[in-house]
């Protein structure tokens, strides 16, 4: 049974339990958006959905509804036919840190970050950060005691779990590996985001 909570004066927060429900819910929505949803935000374990119209007893019950089914499908990520190439030039630097860090040479580092494929878990932090999961265990190293206080837009991170290309300039602690010219978020665009949660990512050195 799935716990749905108020967030804020127009918001229902989703409790889903699972990146994989989370997912499912959200690709559920905007297949079919209920009357008067403006919004639907995924995250690892809840789907945040505002409403500022509508019906919202009725929404509430049609969420409960969607997250059952959601949730009765397991952990198994639902499959996406979605696939995103990003190339990249790995000459960042932390590069070198990561595989000492990691006891393997650079060239393993990269052959390890491009060898699989990731898979857009939410976006957060940043307009257009996407956090990539699956990321190779043994890629998974730290983040950087002291954040630097800008990284440029484009490039390609790894911390803990997670990969991600910074979507804009900012600051970050994120371990540099190199930089894309792909750009990930374009405000002018439609979506703007060219991660949206559950797309497949592939890193292609360059």
């Amino acid at each position: 049974m799935s716990v749905i909570r108020d967030a804020g004066e127009h918001g229902l927060l989703v409790e889903t339990g699972s990146l994989a429900a989370s997912h499912r819910l959200d690709a559920l929505l905007r297949a079919e958006r209920p009357a008067g949803v403006e919004e639907v935000v995924p995250g690892p374990e809840t789907v945040l959905v505002v409403a500022r119209g509508g019906d919202q007893a009725r929404l509430r019950a049609h969420l409960a509804a969607l997250a059952d089914l959601a949730s009765a499908a397991g952990d198994s990520p639902a499959p996406s036919e979605r696939v995103v190439t990003i190339p990249v030039v790995y000459d960042g630097a932390d590069l070198a840190s990561v595989a000492d860090e990691a006891g393997m040479t650079v060239s393993e580092v990269i052959a390890r970050h491009t060898g699989t494929e990731l898979v857009v878990g939410w976006l957060g932090f940043a307009p257009g950060f996407a956090y990539l999961t699956g990321l190779d265990p043994a890629l998974r190293v730290p983040r950087l005691s002291t954040p630097r206080t800008s990284v440029a837009a484009g490039s390609v991170a790894i911390a803990g779990p997670y990969a991600a290309v910074y979507p804009t300039a900012s600051p970050g602690g994120w371990r540099l590996l190199g930089r894309t010219s792909l750009r990930v978020w374009d405000v002018r665009a439609d979506p703007p985001s060219l991660l949206p949660p559950g797309t497949r990512v592939r890193f292609e050195a360059t």
